[in-house]
């Protein structure tokens, strides 16, 4: 199934809040440390029950590195955090997954 699979980087950093476990709340702008920052990958080509399988699926696969990331609601869609420092890591290894990622072009 991971084969099958697109996911896109959304454009905003997370990081999670400080009042509510588990939960994550929007940064105005990245911060200067990007340990704490967050990503989030939404996936595109799956929705529902089979969508949170997959994205359990994408965060094993990341966890055989030692990358870790979690499974939280991100914009009403499930999606996959990961920090921003491992986003290279975790980018390079979903494409050698098979995982197609979809990137954003600016039209000019």
């Amino acid at each position: 199934m991971l084969q099958l699979s697109v996911v896109h980087r959304l454009p905003q950093h997370y990081r999670w809040s400080a009042e509510q476990i588990g939960e994550i709340e929007l940064l105005d702008s990245p911060s200067g440390t990007a340990d704490e920052d967050l990503v989030a990958l939404r996936l595109l080509s799956h929705e529902g029950a089979l969508a949170l399988d997959i994205l359990q699926q994408l965060q094993e696969t990341l966890a055989q590195i030692q990358l870790e990331c979690k499974i939280a609601r991100c914009e009403g869609s499930p999606c996959l955090l990961i920090r921003r420092i491992d986003e290279s890591t975790a980018s390079c290894c979903l494409k050698n997954h098979g995982v197609a990622i979809a990137e954003d072009f600016d039209s000019q």
